[in-house]
């Protein structure tokens, strides 16, 4: 069993290659030591923030090969510190993390220079098989689908932030009562 762990790990090792920095932003403290130990023993080396501001300076002072994002954080956005992980080092791998998760913000985050999205709650196998995914590597189908109501939430929110979160355009495009678009942009996402 420890032989099969050890070249497991070596197969890891050679996966991420000659630097193994890590740089994890979150601001859910609990999940973010969690999923440092978690990428320590996959044989990262791992820096946390906790703040938009404190990742930004420890880019400034050491860009990681690796990066793992929050989207939303109480001083800002992740998708900030990816425009400035990826001026600073542009073969950085990135992943986005959201409990949030539309389809909209994945566009954006792809866009600026992430490598992946995943939406909340992931695992520490979840963010690894994305940071060290090949681009031709196509995703295995999901485990369970989006629902149908998930999808119409997905698209209502794309056209919403499309029409930059104005619920009046969105409501015309969308051919929806305005009242009926504020009760569902209120309410959480379908799962």
């Amino acid at each position: 069993m420890a032989e099969t762990e050890k070249s497991a790990n070596e197969l890891r090792a050679a996966q991420i290659g000659p630097d193994p920095s890590l740089l994890l932003l979150d601001d859910d403290e609990p999940f973010l030591r969690r999923l440092a130990r978690a990428m320590e023993k996959r044989g990262f080396s791992v820096e946390t923030a906790e703040t938009v501001a404190e990742a930004k300076r420890l880019i400034a002072q050491r860009p990681p090969a690796y990066g793992v994002f929050d989207l939303r954080l109480e001083d800002g956005n992740g998708l900030d510190v990816v425009e400035t992980l990826r001026a600073l080092r542009p073969d950085a791998r990135i992943v986005v993390l959201t409990g949030y998760g539309a389809i909209a913000s994945a566009v954006a985050a792809v866009k600026i220079g992430a490598t992946d999205y995943l939406s909340k709650p992931a695992d520490a196998n979840d963010v690894t098989a994305a940071l060290l995914s090949l681009p031709d590597d196509k995703p295995a189908p999901p485990d369970n689908p989006m629902s149908a109501d998930r999808v119409r939430w997905e698209h209502i929110q794309r056209v919403f932030e499309l029409c930059d979160r104005n619920v009046s355009e969105t409501a015309r495009r969308l051919n929806m009562h305005r009242r009926t678009l504020q009760r569902i942009l209120a309410k959480r996402s379908p799962r």
